[in-house]
Protein backbone atom coordinates (compact mmCIF):
# COMPACT_ATOMS: atom_id res chain seq x y z
CA UNK A 1 0.00 0.00 0.00
CA UNK A 2 1.54 3.35 -0.93
CA UNK A 3 1.93 6.24 1.06
CA UNK A 4 -1.11 8.47 -0.94
CA UNK A 5 -3.52 5.02 -1.09
CA UNK A 6 -2.96 5.08 2.97
CA UNK A 7 -3.90 8.59 3.09
CA UNK A 8 -7.04 8.57 0.76
CA UNK A 9 -8.46 5.24 2.56
CA UNK A 10 -7.82 6.75 6.05
CA UNK A 11 -9.11 10.47 5.09
CA UNK A 12 -12.34 7.68 3.66
CA UNK A 13 -12.79 6.10 6.48
CA UNK A 14 -12.96 9.29 9.11
CA UNK A 15 -15.28 10.70 6.45
CA UNK A 16 -17.56 8.08 6.77
CA UNK A 17 -17.71 8.39 10.68
CA UNK A 18 -18.05 11.98 10.34
CA UNK A 19 -21.17 11.61 8.15
CA UNK A 20 -22.91 8.82 9.79
CA UNK A 21 -22.06 11.46 13.22
CA UNK A 22 -23.56 13.87 11.93
CA UNK A 23 -26.69 12.44 10.28
CA UNK A 24 -27.15 10.32 14.27
CA UNK A 25 -26.97 13.69 15.97
CA UNK A 26 -29.61 15.19 13.72
CA UNK A 27 -31.96 12.32 13.88
CA UNK A 28 -31.60 12.26 17.79
CA UNK A 29 -32.18 16.16 18.11
CA UNK A 30 -34.86 15.85 15.83
CA UNK A 31 -37.04 12.95 18.04
CA UNK A 32 -35.85 14.07 21.49
CA UNK A 33 -38.38 16.99 21.94
CA UNK A 34 -41.83 18.04 20.74
CA UNK A 35 -40.27 21.58 19.66
CA UNK A 36 -37.93 19.59 17.54
CA UNK A 37 -39.67 17.48 15.93
CA UNK A 38 -40.38 17.12 12.02
CA UNK A 39 -43.35 18.56 11.23
CA UNK A 40 -44.53 20.12 14.24
CA UNK A 41 -46.47 23.67 14.40
CA UNK A 42 -43.59 25.20 16.72
CA UNK A 43 -40.93 23.88 14.85
CA UNK A 44 -37.07 25.41 15.46
CA UNK A 45 -33.77 23.79 14.65
CA UNK A 46 -32.21 22.23 17.84
CA UNK A 47 -29.13 24.32 17.78
CA UNK A 48 -27.95 23.68 21.21
CA UNK A 49 -28.89 20.22 21.77
CA UNK A 50 -27.24 19.47 17.91
CA UNK A 51 -23.84 21.06 19.01
CA UNK A 52 -24.05 19.33 22.65
CA UNK A 53 -24.41 16.27 21.19
CA UNK A 54 -21.63 16.51 18.24
CA UNK A 55 -19.39 17.51 21.18
CA UNK A 56 -20.18 14.99 23.57
CA UNK A 57 -19.22 12.23 20.21
CA UNK A 58 -16.05 13.94 19.12
CA UNK A 59 -15.01 13.59 22.95
CA UNK A 60 -16.99 9.97 22.76
CA UNK A 61 -14.57 9.00 19.86
CA UNK A 62 -11.05 10.34 21.36
CA UNK A 63 -11.87 7.79 23.93
CA UNK A 64 -12.90 4.90 21.86
CA UNK A 65 -9.97 5.86 19.26
CA UNK A 66 -7.12 5.93 22.14
CA UNK A 67 -8.55 2.88 23.99
CA UNK A 68 -8.57 1.01 20.18
CA UNK A 69 -5.07 1.92 19.41
CA UNK A 70 -3.44 0.99 23.33
CA UNK A 71 -5.81 -2.35 23.18
CA UNK A 72 -4.44 -3.17 19.54
CA UNK A 73 -0.91 -2.51 20.14
CA UNK A 74 -1.08 -4.42 23.74
CA UNK A 75 -3.69 -6.98 22.96
CA UNK A 76 -4.81 -7.27 19.65
CA UNK A 77 -1.58 -7.58 18.09
CA UNK A 78 -1.29 -11.03 19.59
CA UNK A 79 -4.31 -12.82 19.68
CA UNK A 80 -7.63 -11.41 19.26
CA UNK A 81 -10.48 -13.45 20.98
CA UNK A 82 -13.98 -12.92 22.42
CA UNK A 83 -12.76 -12.00 26.39
CA UNK A 84 -10.36 -9.21 25.05
CA UNK A 85 -13.04 -7.36 22.96
CA UNK A 86 -15.36 -7.68 26.10
CA UNK A 87 -12.78 -6.02 28.20
CA UNK A 88 -12.19 -3.41 25.10
CA UNK A 89 -15.76 -2.48 25.40
CA UNK A 90 -16.14 -2.60 28.92
CA UNK A 91 -13.38 -0.26 29.73
CA UNK A 92 -14.03 2.20 26.91
CA UNK A 93 -17.74 2.57 28.37
CA UNK A 94 -16.26 2.68 31.50
CA UNK A 95 -14.28 6.23 30.54
CA UNK A 96 -16.99 7.47 28.63
CA UNK A 97 -18.88 7.51 32.20
CA UNK A 98 -16.41 9.49 33.72
CA UNK A 99 -16.21 11.81 31.15
CA UNK A 100 -19.49 11.86 30.91
CA UNK A 101 -20.42 12.92 34.36
CA UNK A 102 -18.55 16.05 34.84
CA UNK A 103 -19.15 17.27 31.27
CA UNK A 104 -23.14 17.18 31.68
CA UNK A 105 -22.81 18.94 34.93
CA UNK A 106 -20.88 21.89 33.44
CA UNK A 107 -23.14 21.62 30.75
CA UNK A 108 -26.63 21.70 32.77
CA UNK A 109 -25.06 24.56 34.90
CA UNK A 110 -24.01 26.80 31.89
CA UNK A 111 -27.54 25.91 30.23
CA UNK A 112 -29.69 25.58 32.88
CA UNK A 113 -28.49 26.50 36.07
CA UNK A 114 -29.23 23.51 37.50
CA UNK A 115 -28.48 20.03 38.09
CA UNK A 116 -31.14 17.07 37.67
CA UNK A 117 -29.94 13.79 39.28
CA UNK A 118 -32.61 11.70 37.11
CA UNK A 119 -31.91 13.09 33.68
CA UNK A 120 -28.33 12.81 34.40
CA UNK A 121 -29.13 9.10 35.04
CA UNK A 122 -31.30 8.88 32.12
CA UNK A 123 -28.99 10.70 29.21
CA UNK A 124 -25.88 8.94 30.78
CA UNK A 125 -27.65 5.31 30.37
CA UNK A 126 -28.72 6.18 27.05
CA UNK A 127 -25.48 7.35 25.69
CA UNK A 128 -24.11 4.20 27.23
CA UNK A 129 -26.37 2.36 25.06
CA UNK A 130 -25.59 4.69 21.81
CA UNK A 131 -21.92 3.95 22.61
CA UNK A 132 -22.32 0.22 23.05
CA UNK A 133 -23.92 -0.25 19.29
CA UNK A 134 -22.31 2.80 17.02
CA UNK A 135 -18.70 1.93 18.81
CA UNK A 136 -19.44 -2.13 17.66
CA UNK A 137 -20.37 -0.73 14.30
CA UNK A 138 -17.29 1.43 13.58
CA UNK A 139 -14.87 -0.64 14.66
CA UNK A 140 -16.18 -4.26 13.60
CA UNK A 141 -13.92 -4.43 10.56
CA UNK A 142 -11.19 -3.03 12.44
CA UNK A 143 -11.33 -6.03 15.07
CA UNK A 144 -12.26 -8.47 11.90
CA UNK A 145 -8.95 -7.49 10.25
CA UNK A 146 -6.91 -7.91 13.29
CA UNK A 147 -8.68 -11.22 13.82
CA UNK A 148 -7.18 -12.38 10.55
CA UNK A 149 -3.82 -10.64 10.70
CA UNK A 150 -3.17 -12.74 14.39
CA UNK A 151 -3.96 -16.05 12.52
CA UNK A 152 -2.42 -15.61 9.72
CA UNK A 153 0.32 -13.15 9.39
CA UNK A 154 1.90 -12.97 12.86
CA UNK A 155 5.30 -14.18 14.15
CA UNK A 156 6.69 -15.26 17.05
CA UNK A 157 10.53 -13.77 17.08
CA UNK A 158 12.79 -16.70 18.46
CA UNK A 159 16.38 -15.64 19.77
CA UNK A 160 18.58 -18.35 20.43
CA UNK A 161 21.97 -17.25 21.79
CA UNK A 162 23.23 -14.20 19.48
CA UNK A 163 20.85 -15.06 16.55
CA UNK A 164 17.26 -13.89 16.54
CA UNK A 165 14.82 -15.40 14.01
CA UNK A 166 11.51 -14.32 13.15
CA UNK A 167 8.76 -17.42 12.18
CA UNK A 168 5.65 -16.75 10.69
CA UNK A 169 2.28 -18.57 12.68
CA UNK A 170 1.84 -20.65 9.37
CA UNK A 171 5.44 -21.86 9.38
CA UNK A 172 5.74 -23.09 12.81
CA UNK A 173 4.37 -26.80 13.54
CA UNK A 174 5.22 -26.87 17.04
CA UNK A 175 7.43 -26.20 20.49
CA UNK A 176 8.78 -28.80 22.70
CA UNK A 177 11.08 -29.09 25.77
CA UNK A 178 13.67 -31.24 26.09
CA UNK A 179 16.58 -31.25 28.78
CA UNK A 180 15.05 -27.16 30.09
CA UNK A 181 15.64 -26.37 26.30
CA UNK A 182 12.63 -25.24 24.36
CA UNK A 183 12.93 -26.12 20.36
CA UNK A 184 10.68 -24.36 18.00
CA UNK A 185 10.04 -27.46 14.96
CA UNK A 186 8.83 -25.62 11.54
CA UNK A 187 6.57 -27.20 9.41
CA UNK A 188 9.37 -28.60 7.33
CA UNK A 189 10.43 -30.99 10.20
CA UNK A 190 13.77 -28.90 11.03
CA UNK A 191 14.38 -27.59 14.85
CA UNK A 192 15.46 -24.14 16.02
CA UNK A 193 16.49 -23.82 19.82
CA UNK A 194 15.16 -20.98 21.75
CA UNK A 195 15.58 -18.63 25.05
CA UNK A 196 11.89 -19.34 26.00
CA UNK A 197 10.25 -21.26 28.45
CA UNK A 198 6.96 -22.86 27.78
CA UNK A 199 5.22 -21.02 30.10
CA UNK A 200 6.58 -17.87 28.38
CA UNK A 201 5.73 -18.86 25.59
CA UNK A 202 2.49 -20.19 25.78
CA UNK A 203 1.69 -16.55 26.91
CA UNK A 204 2.76 -14.79 23.53
CA UNK A 205 1.27 -16.90 20.99
CA UNK A 206 -2.26 -17.06 19.39
CA UNK A 207 -4.20 -19.95 21.70
CA UNK A 208 -6.71 -20.33 19.11
CA UNK A 209 -3.56 -21.57 17.04
CA UNK A 210 -1.80 -23.01 19.64
CA UNK A 211 -2.17 -25.37 22.06
CA UNK A 212 -0.48 -26.56 25.29
CA UNK A 213 -1.40 -30.42 25.22
CA UNK A 214 1.28 -31.05 28.14
CA UNK A 215 3.93 -30.26 29.79
CA UNK A 216 6.76 -30.62 26.96
CA UNK A 217 4.54 -29.68 24.44
CA UNK A 218 2.78 -26.68 22.52
CA UNK A 219 1.23 -27.36 19.08
CA UNK A 220 -0.37 -25.68 16.33
CA UNK A 221 -3.42 -26.75 14.90
CA UNK A 222 -2.60 -27.75 11.42
CA UNK A 223 0.20 -29.59 12.48
CA UNK A 224 -2.32 -32.72 14.11
CA UNK A 225 -2.16 -35.55 11.48
CA UNK A 226 -4.85 -38.12 14.15
CA UNK A 227 -6.33 -37.96 17.14
CA UNK A 228 -6.48 -41.42 18.27
CA UNK A 229 -9.03 -42.62 21.71
CA UNK A 230 -6.35 -44.52 24.20
CA UNK A 231 -6.92 -45.90 27.64
CA UNK A 232 -8.24 -44.28 30.52
CA UNK A 233 -10.08 -41.94 28.70
CA UNK A 234 -6.43 -39.81 27.20
CA UNK A 235 -5.91 -38.54 23.59
CA UNK A 236 -3.24 -39.38 21.61
CA UNK A 237 -1.86 -37.09 18.63
CA UNK A 238 0.08 -37.94 15.99
CA UNK A 239 1.68 -34.89 14.01
CA UNK A 240 2.11 -34.88 9.91
CA UNK A 241 4.90 -37.01 9.31
CA UNK A 242 7.22 -34.59 7.71
CA UNK A 243 6.93 -32.75 11.38
CA UNK A 244 7.57 -36.03 13.64
CA UNK A 245 11.21 -36.96 15.43
CA UNK A 246 11.97 -39.33 18.50
CA UNK A 247 11.06 -36.24 20.95
CA UNK A 248 7.68 -35.25 19.97
CA UNK A 249 6.63 -39.09 18.64
CA UNK A 250 3.99 -39.67 20.75
CA UNK A 251 1.66 -36.33 22.58
CA UNK A 252 -0.52 -37.53 25.16
CA UNK A 253 -3.79 -35.27 26.02
CA UNK A 254 -4.85 -35.85 29.73
CA UNK A 255 -8.14 -37.52 30.11
CA UNK A 256 -8.85 -33.91 32.35
CA UNK A 257 -7.86 -32.00 28.94
CA UNK A 258 -9.70 -33.90 26.62
CA UNK A 259 -12.55 -31.64 26.42
CA UNK A 260 -10.97 -28.43 26.31
CA UNK A 261 -9.10 -30.12 23.19
CA UNK A 262 -11.51 -31.31 21.09
CA UNK A 263 -13.30 -28.02 21.76
CA UNK A 264 -10.19 -26.28 20.75
CA UNK A 265 -9.29 -28.10 17.66
CA UNK A 266 -12.72 -28.21 16.26
CA UNK A 267 -13.82 -24.42 16.80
Amino acid sequence: MTWQTFISSSSWRWFKKVTVLIIFSLVINHLAERESFPGSDSYSFPIVGFLASIVLCILIGIITEVNFQYYKKKHFSKKVEMATIAWFMASTLGYITLMYIPVNFIFSLVVDGQIEFYYLLIGLLITLLLSFILIGLSYAQDVYNLYKSSLKDAVVTIESGAKTTKLAYENIACFYSENKVVFAVKTDGTTISTDFILNELEEKINNQLFYRANRQIIVHKDAVEEIEKIENGKLRIQLKAAIENDAIKEINISRYKRKEFMNWFQS
